[in-house]
């Protein structure tokens, strides 16, 4: 079993509030986790996906919530957005911290009807896909060394390009990390995602026809790490422009689809420029897009935009539990300049990540990080330029090229 690096936040947060809601997409480890905790602490354990426990959480919610003693876990909340009131009136009446840990497979953010009754008494930590960290039983955050002092010294690392395409197609689903590359694994993402669009995201949509979903998701997979353009999309999977963004909510609301949003200096105007597709995990962007070979990939002009989608990914999961909290976009000026991912911290400090799928970079590769670096002046605190290389080498004033490893070493 993997240790999860979001426990320290879990148990800080079930200290000092009285009901911590885990949030991310199926399979992710959520239950294991809060299984652990009820066990741990002596509590109950309730999971919705029970038909008799979901049927009395809607039909007598605080019957439900009146047995919770002093901690109750309730697994897959969102099925039942009735026991929110019931579990407020709950904490109200007894202000402990720690009475309640919740899971759920919906963005509470998009569906704020699920929140905004426990407004100022929940907390909500995500919980991603097992990082390459937590698969190697690493502890390193490359998030806090980037808002460092400069951690990094000339050096080589050992990387293998292969080795790297099987980590991008494996993802960091447990179960199917645990699977065999090759058929049994593809067979576990096929039925993931079955189980995903007839189950999860038709009852977000309370509706049957959700036909085209499967379409959308393989295309949306084809264009990792691209610009959305809602009307190009909307053409290619045949799906008219409004359908296609209430389609694209109900999977931002299940966690598989994550957009990374544009930065801008104009806060303004980063609500009007295009995100950039990413998926949840790069095994199943991978599966989507038909790649299970990792030495057919390692060979393949495609693979920087799957490569993109596994950083960003992997960055997003290491903000689950750095000490340094940042916000994820990426960086396009009118020159068309890029930065691949950029980390916006509290006073806004800024970092810079661009992704290479070379064994080899030079200064050119570095035009984006040095556009960013004059964007954001003196707020500007470091860029790295993450490649399949093995060197660690300066490229000036903060700015550093990486083998890609040191996401996880």
């Amino acid at each position: 079993m993997y240790q999860r690096q979001i426990e320290r936040k879990l148990a800080a947060a079930l200290a000092d509030t009285r009901v911590v809601l885990l949030n991310g997409a199926r399979q992710t480890g959520k239950s294991t986790l809060a299984q652990q905790y009820a066990q741990s602490r002596g509590g109950q354990y309730l999971t919705l996906d029970d038909p008799a426990v979901a049927g009395l959480a809607r039909s007598d919610p605080a019957a439900l919530v009146g047995g919770a003693g002093s901690f109750m876990v309730i697994d897959e909340v969102q099925h039942a957005p009735e026991l929110f009131s019931a579990i407020k009136r709950a904490v109200d009446a007894d202000k402990r911290p720690g009475r309640f840990l919740l899971t759920g497979s919906a963005n509470v953010f998009l569906l704020p009807r699920l929140s905004e009754s426990l407004a100022g008494r929940m907390e909500i930590l995500p919980l991603h896909p097992l990082s390459q960290g937590e698969l190697a039983g690493s502890k390193a955050n490359l998030v806090d060394v980037l808002f460092g002092d400069g951690a990094w010294r000339k050096g080589r690392s050992a990387l293998d390009r292969m080795e790297v395409c099987k980590r991008l197609i494996a993802g960091g689903f447990p179960e199917a990390v645990a699977r065999a590359a090759g058929e049994r694994r593809e067979a576990w993402f096929r039925s993931y995602i079955a189980s995903l669009l007839q189950r999860d995201v038709r009852d977000l949509a309370n509706i049957e026809g959700l036909t085209d979903l499967p379409r959308l998701l393989g295309l949306l997979a084809a264009r990792s790490s691209a610009l959305m353009n809602m009307s190009e999309v909307s053409r290619a999977a045949g799906i008219p422009h409004s359908t296609l963004r209430r389609y694209l909510a109900l999977l931002e609301a299940a966690f598989i689809l994550q957009p990374l949003p544009a930065w801008s200096a104009n806060i303004g105007k980063r609500f009007v420029k295009s995100p950039k597709i990413h998926l949840l995990d790069s095994g199943l962007a991978a599966h989507l897009r038909g790649d299970a070979d990792a030495r057919a990939l390692a060979r393949s002009d495609k693979l920087g935009p799957l490569l993109e989608t596994f950083v960003v990914q992997e960055v997003r999961k290491l903000l689950g539990w750095s000490r340094q909290s940042a916000t994820p976009y990426h960086f396009r000026t009118a020159a068309g300049q890029e930065v691949d991912l950029l980390l916006e911290a509290p006073g806004q400090r800024i970092a810079g990540i661009e992704i290479k799928a070379s064994a080899n970079v030079g200064q050119g590769d570095f035009a984006g990080l040095r556009a960013l670096a004059e964007a954001a002046g003196k707020n500007f605190s470091c860029g790295v330029a993450l490649y399949l290389g093995e060197q660690r080498l300066p490229f000036g004033d903060n700015l550093w090229a990486l083998p890609i490893s040191a996401l996880w070493e």
